[in-house]
């Protein structure tokens, strides 16, 4: 990897590793929903116009259907159930289980019919980060609040289901283009919910918050992905994707250092395991590997694979 790369690989990782301290202090005052609406609002406003310069939305556009999927996926379930989930949870816990995102996209890929050989190593890492999240969830949380790690199941799914629309249907639409357009659906998709529910902010929250707010739209969300689409550039989609690895390793860190959240045993244990499992099933089937390729066949370089935090 190139020195460009490390750089760009580094930041990503720990602008991905960061969200969840951040969704923990912003839901303390803001209403899950409302903190979904107020991202999408400022990271849309600023990725649109870089799109609209480089004639990246036009063609993004024209597959509103596969668009509109992806933002509901990609964006507006998951960011609200990440929200809601951290209501409750410790921000550190949540970013070990969005580490099982690997496990849940093999199933994913077979039910949308993208070839993937099961191998031994395959079930192997499937049982390994399995007990990385029991562990994590029934000896690390004590089985408490099963409804919020529901919600980060939804989480999970979404960010499996997300690049697996991309790859299926826009695979070679400017990622840019697909970004902006996806936060904007899901802002206005928000608007209305947070005016039915009732969830604007009844007074001004606190700079903490207001902070918060700021750095996920801002640095998680909008320099988040320009620096994803660099890193692609750089490096490959494909080894980028190792960066799954680094993301809930700092989301620990600064649960531990900002919030004072306890880091157990159980916590090393599960976040141990849920990351052999992840390397397990995103191994190269070496005997796929060795087959010849059609070209005609081949599939093409994904401009997107990485799901939003």
């Amino acid at each position: 990897m190139t020195r460009r790369g490390l750089i760009l690989f580094a930041a990503l990782g720990l602008i991905w590793g960061i969200p969840y301290l951040f969704i923990k202090i912003a839901v303390a005052e803001l209403t899950p929903e409302f903190l979904v609406l107020a991202r999408c609002v400022i990271a849309a406003a600023l990725l649109l116009p870089i799109a609209a310069r480089q004639r990246a939305l036009a063609p993004v556009l024209r597959r509103w259907k596969p668009l509109l999927a992806f933002a509901v996926v990609e964006i507006v379930l998951p960011w609200y159930a990440l929200n809601a989930a951290e209501v409750s949870l410790p921000s550190s816990t949540t970013g070990l289980l969005l580490a099982s995102i690997p496990l849940v996209a093999i199933g994913v890929a077979f039910l949308m019919g993208r070839r993937h050989r099961v191998t031994a190593l395959t079930v192997l890492g499937l049982i390994t980060g399995t007990a990385g999240v029991v562990a994590v969830v029934g000896l690390d949380m004590g089985g408490g609040d099963l409804g919020a790690v529901a919600l980060i199941g939804v989480a999970v799914v979404g960010y499996a289901l997300g690049p697996a629309i991309l790859a299926k249907w826009m695979h070679d639409l400017p990622g840019l283009g697909v970004m902006a357009s996806a936060l904007t659906i899901a802002g206005l998709i928000y608007l209305p919910i947070v005016a039915i529910t009732g969830g604007w902010p009844t007074e001004v929250p606190s700079a903490p918050v207001i902070t918060s707010v700021f750095v996920l739209a801002v640095l998680c969300s909008a320099v988040a992905f320009l620096l994803m689409f660099a890193l692609i550039a750089e490096i490959g989609p494909v080894r980028m994707t190792a960066i799954t690895y680094v993301n809930p390793a700092v989301a620990v860190v600064a649960g531990a250092l900002v919030l004072g959240e306890t880091v157990t045993v159980y916590t090393g244990l599960g976040f141990a395991l849920i990351l052999v499992g992840c390397w397990l099933v995103t191994l190269p089937d070496a005997r796929a590997a060795s087959l010849p390729v059609s070209s005609p066949q081949s599939e093409p370089e994904r401009p997107l694979e990485r799901s939003s935090q």
